[in-house]
Order: C-alpha cells, then structure tokens, then sequence
C-alpha cells in the first residue's frame, strides 16, 4: 500500500474549479484496466521502510511510536512484514498478504503468529493510533463488487471516484462499515483518497496522501493521514528511512518466521528522509 508511482503535480491544489465533464469517464473494462494498474503498482524489486506514527488526537499532546516495514510481491500480490513499539516498548508484529486470498497474521511480544480474524482488522495496530491492518492492506482494492462511479477534483487533482461493496463475509464481521470511496489520480493513478463509509454513506475514517518523495527514479510515499470522522482524531503515518531494490527471499515472509528479529539493511542502502 505505501509505495507509490506518482508525482508531485498529484499534490497540487486549486480552489472554485469547475465541475469536470464525466464525457470521459471510462466504463467497466476501462475501470477495472486502471484498478488492475493500480494493483500491480510499486517499486521494482524488494523495499524497507523506517517510519513514525504521529498520533494526534483532538484533545490531549501528540504521542510517537516508531516502526519497520519489510515488502516484496509474490505470486499472490503485496506482501507485507511490519513491526511497530507501542508506548511501553511491546513489539506488534504483523504479516499482511494482500490479493484475491488476502491473510493477516500478527504476533505480540513472546507470543506466536497467529491468523487474525476479520473483526481485528479495523483494530489500531498499537493502542492509541487509527492506522489498522486493514489500512495497510487495503483488501477493497481485490472486492469484486465496485464501480467507477465519477471523475471529480481532490485538492484540485482529477480523479476517478470508485466505490467498493464489501463482501457479505466482511460486513457480518463489522456491521457498521459497508463501503470504501477511493479517489485514483487520472493522470498518475495514485490512490489520493479513500473513505470507509457506514450503510447511510456517512464516512467513517479518512485516508488522505500527505506528500510524496522521489528516491533515485522512483517516487514513494512520504506521508499519509488517517482520520476518525467521529472523534477527530488522527494518525500521521511519516516514512523517515528508505532502501529501493533489495532482495530479502521468501521466507522472510513465511507466518513462523514472524517470531524472529529481522535486521534492517546495512545503513549505506538506507535514504534517510529528512522531516
């Protein structure tokens, strides 16, 4: 999910534009082309990142945890390892396979790996943030039930608007989210935006791209909010390490080997982010 292609032109903003003409709008096929691209995105080779998770609630001081994140694609699609030290030094560990057959494993502390449930994937990966696996994976990119419904403006960027039905299985598990609205960038088909929203359309949470940064020839994601409509409350997801083109193996990957420390690479591969 965090890597990108992209530009900074899918920053910009502009205010009191006109409404975009839907004349080009793609149809079914066209649709799911641009979802496919947009599936089949990221970096060539393995990545690592080194990242903060700002939490800024409404009311109360700013809180930061820091975190590790491993990532490769395999036969399935993204795969994902990612630790993250709550505010008493834990380790949460989480596997994230993403796909058709999406999986999430996580471990904490001593314990083993274990399959999450569905219901834990809108759980905080540590207590006290709004970032969730479920963030991190984006499973709604792989529902089969969706349609590109728009092209309208994000921060003055064009963009197709999808909406994506969550599965019977899913919505049993968390009755009060029933879709996910996500904005691709016409021109650069980043994810700006996605929305979690309730059975009345109300959003729930928001995931917002912040800013990007261009590591050699490739343009990765720097920053990403995610905000609980109903508290205010918001998490700042800031990638302060970066090392492109690695290759870590399989196993890494493998759910028992989520038990184990894993060394980040040598400190001359990493791009150190300034803030």
């Amino acid at each position: 999910m965090l890597p990108t292609a992209g530009s900074r032109a899918a920053q910009s903003g502009a205010s009191a534009l006109p409404p975009l003409a839907q004349t080009g709008k793609p149809d079914a096929a066209g649709a799911r082309a641009l979802l496919e691209r947009f599936r089949a995105s990221g970096p060539s080779g393995d990545y690592y990142l080194e990242f903060e998770l700002h939490a800024l609630p409404r009311r109360g001081d700013e809180k930061v945890y820091r975190g590790k994140l491993w990532g490769a694609r395999n036969d399935q699609g993204a795969i994902t390892r990612v630790e993250v030290a709550d505010a008493a030094g834990k380790i949460h560990r989480w596997l994230l396979q993403n796909g058709a057959a999406a999986a999430v494993w996580t471990r904490v502390a001593a314990g083993p790996a274990q399959p999450a449930p569905d219901n834990a994937l809108l759980t905080p990966l540590i207590p006290g943030v709004e970032l969730s696996a479920f963030d991190l994976l984006m499973p709604y990119l792989y529902w089969p039930d969706f349609e590109l419904t728009r092209i309208e403006r994000i921060r003055g960027r064009p963009a197709h608007t999808f909406i994506f039905r969550a599965p019977s299985s899913f919505a049993k598990s968390h009755p009060k989210f029933s879709s996910v609205r996500a904005y691709l960038d016409t021109q650069f088909n980043a994810l700006m935006q996605a929305e979690r929203l309730d059975a009345n359309g109300q959003v729930l949470t928001t995931f917002s791209l912040g800013e990007l940064k261009k590591i050699g020839e490739q343009w990765m994601i720097k920053s990403i909010d995610l905000r609980n409509e109903a508290s205010r409350d918001k998490t700042r997801f800031l990638v302060t390490a970066v090392a492109l083109g690695l290759d870590f193996g399989p196993t890494l990957f493998e759910p028992a080997r989520l038990g184990e420390d894993v060394n980040p690479p040598r400190a001359d591969l990493l791009v150190r982010l300034a803030p």
